[in-house]
């Protein structure tokens, strides 16, 4: 027997917004959305006195004028029209865990992408958008939200999916505060594009899986990252495990956490159990059930906000938000 109290927490799901958008679409799903985009503000600079985001804002506007960033144009724009400080900086800042699975479909007939985003922010999960965007070489399905100017999960019909991790931290010191610190002065000297933007690049450019895994190897990033990509035929899947300006390179059925698998790279993993979690992710299904009955902790977790599985080649895709280690969405199927 179904527990009443679920099946009251069901009923008031919400579905996650399917938007058809262009190429502009940050500023597309923000002028459609942003409602949206206001209360994860809320929630993500809760506590965080406004003379402290300003401060955030303008070194994080001044990173992004100093390398001619791609986005700057776009970014103001944001900023103007949500009239509050924190634009800038959670356009260039992220913090989260995530575990990926690249591997065949369960016919093998195709290549799939397993997605989970880990968050600290809550209210992410709840305020999901799907972004259906007409590229110029074909479109794609990002999961995003209103106003935001990377790509963290996608899946373009006919060519490929792919997904972002957080890499972990290097390790100058050994003692967090202080390497956090020294992870951003890097960053300030880096003239590349964060991995977010790079991303989103391959998705509005890459025309093939070999394309995006070319692209993706080889260029530069203002910060480390881990990209999981899935193409059209079961054999075409990679984790890429990337530095600035060197990468590391698992072609197959692969798994991606937060930590690094390459020989020799060190760093400190991010988020929840990284190393339990790219374990449990080696085992589960790829079949796109948008019941999602695989997944359990340490994988599902209070941090958790996005379940996804995507294939390319059917151009389907299944995805669910989550808060606090349930449902906060219906489940949606492309």
């Amino acid at each position: 027997m179904q527990d009443p109290a679920a099946a009251t927490l069901a009923s008031e799901l919400k579905a996650i917004p399917l938007l058809d958008v262009g190429a502009s679409f940050p500023l597309e799903t923000l002028a459609r959305a942003e409602a949206r985009a206001h209360a994860l503000l809320d929630l993500a600079t809760r506590g965080v006195p406004a003379i402290a985001l300003r401060s955030l804002d303008a070194v994080s506007r001044r990173w992004l004028v100093k390398w001619d960033n791609a986005h700057l144009d776009e970014i103001d724009q944001i900023a103007v029209r949500l009239a509050r400080p924190g634009a800038y900086f959670l356009s260039v800042n992220y913090e989260w865990g995530c575990t990926c699975r690249v591997a065949p479909a369960p016919d093998a007939a195709s290549a799939r992408l397993v997605r989970v985003l880990d968050w600290r922010t809550p209210g992410l999960g709840r305020n999901i958008l799907a972004a259906r965007v007409a590229g110029a070489v074909g479109p794609f399905v990002t999961l995003t939200w209103p106003g935001y100017t990377g790509v963290l999960q996608a899946m373009a019909p006919g060519r490929f999916s792919a997904a972002l991790n957080q890499a972990p931290m290097r390790k100058p010191v050994g003692f967090l505060p202080l390497d956090w610190a020294a992870n951003r002065r890097r960053v300030w000297r880096m003239p590349h594009p964060t991995p977010a933007h790079l991303l989103r690049h391959v998705l509005e450019t890459a025309r093939t899986f070999g394309d995006a895994r070319r692209m993706l190897i080889e260029s530069p990033i203002s910060t480390p990252a881990i990209f999981s990509l899935a193409g059209l035929s079961a054999a075409d899947t990679a984790v890429i495990e990337r530095q600035e300006t060197d990468s590391r390179v698992h072609d197959g059925a692969s798994v991606a956490a937060n930590h690094w698998q390459a020989p020799g790279w060190i760093g400190r993993p991010r988020g929840l159990q990284s190393a339990e979690r790219a374990r449990m992710m080696r085992n589960v299904t790829t079949d796109l059930d948008p019941a999602f009955r695989w997944l359990a902790a340490p994988v599902l977790n209070d941090r958790t906000r996005i379940v996804m599985v995507a294939d390319a080649k059917s151009g389907r895709l299944v995805a669910q938000g989550f808060e606090a280690g349930r449902a906060a969405t219906l489940p949606l199927s492309i």
